[in-house]
């Protein structure tokens, strides 16, 4: 059996190029739940959006770069736990928010905050972490990555869709509240469709080395929701801000995560199975935790009935 950094994982380019397109469909769907007044809502609670944001963007990275040094991971298996960490939020998190009984308001404001702000800083994040690493720099440096291209890529399969969905949100109201469901599910049907097809494409790879990241996506995925909790207890927030935080900080969008590798990283073996293997590890957590704190009342919560998506 190959080292899990020597293998590539395959992806004709036709598949890919749905691929892309499936994903540019989720993200209009994500934005179709998009209002301007999720973004002036930001002026509203100014403190637990910024404690949610440096979550993401600057906490998270940094916890997952340390993880890898801690687990002495392969560098193409670090390069994929940084770039899931890197990624943007999916509207799941917005769900499984309000599942949880925590700030559904706040949940799509940092969905939305996140997603825009994810064009610049996850091309950026990605390559300053990954050429940190003392086990990955090297590896990334044969891929020669240019994050100038990255971020071209992700402005046409999120920034594009996004933008263009926000503006049939507020065009088109009406519209927009009878289609936004059905192409909200159409489209996550389609990318989970999309991340089997790529893992059954490849079957045996996985089944090879799926035993060697298993444990680094469940330690990893658990310490993403630990750590939006922790920072929005530490900043002070309330029980009903810290479930929306946690949340959006623990789910990550995978599915994008898993574009980029085909796209720029050659399906690298390491990257893609631990992309593939958290698409579907970090659902059924998300569920399993929200489960848990939706049978418990929320301190903080409006007495009001639970907001609704």
């Amino acid at each position: 059996m190959l080292p899990v950094d020597e293998i590539r994982l395959n992806f004709n380019p036709a598949s890919l190029m749905l691929l892309n397109g499936v994903l540019a469909f989720l993200m209009y769907g994500i934005a179709l739940d998009t209002r301007l007044e999720d973004f002036r809502r930001v002026a509203r609670m100014p403190w637990a959006m910024a404690v949610g944001i440096a979550a993401q963007f600057l906490v998270l990275p940094a916890v997952t770069y340390g993880l890898t040094l801690l687990l002495d991971v392969g560098p193409s298996i670090a390069l994929g736990m940084i770039l899931v960490a890197c990624c943007p939020p999916g509207n799941i998190s917005n769900i499984l928010t309000h599942r949880a009984g925590g700030n559904v308001a706040l949940s799509v404001s940092m969905t939305a905050i996140s997603n825009a702000l994810s064009v610049v800083l996850m091309p950026l994040n990605f390559a300053f972490w990954g050429a940190m690493h003392p086990k990955a720099s090297a590896l990334l440096q044969t891929i020669a990555l240019d994050p100038l291209e990255m971020v071209g890529h992700i402005v046409l399969i999120i920034g594009l869709p996004f933008v263009l969905g926000v503006w049939c949100a507020q065009a088109f109201p009406a519209a927009v509240a009878r289609m936004k469901k059905p192409v909200r599910i159409l489209s996550l049907l389609a990318l989970v469709g999309f991340i089997l097809g790529a893992i059954a494409g490849n079957w045996r790879f996985f089944l090879d080395y799926v035993g060697l990241v298993l444990l680094a996506v469940a330690l990893h995925d658990a310490l993403a929701f630990a750590t939006g909790y922790v920072c929005a207890r530490l900043t002070g927030l309330a029980d009903y801000e810290r479930r929306a935080v946690a949340i959006e900080v623990g789910i990550r969008n995978a599915g994008l995560g898993l574009v980029l590798i085909f796209s720029f990283f050659g399906g690298l073996g390491g990257m893609a199975v631990v992309a593939g293997v958290w698409g579907f590890w970090d659902i059924l957590a998300g569920l399993a935790l929200a489960s848990w704190w939706g049978r418990r009342p929320a301190q903080g919560a409006p007495v009001l009935a639970k907001e609704s998506l």
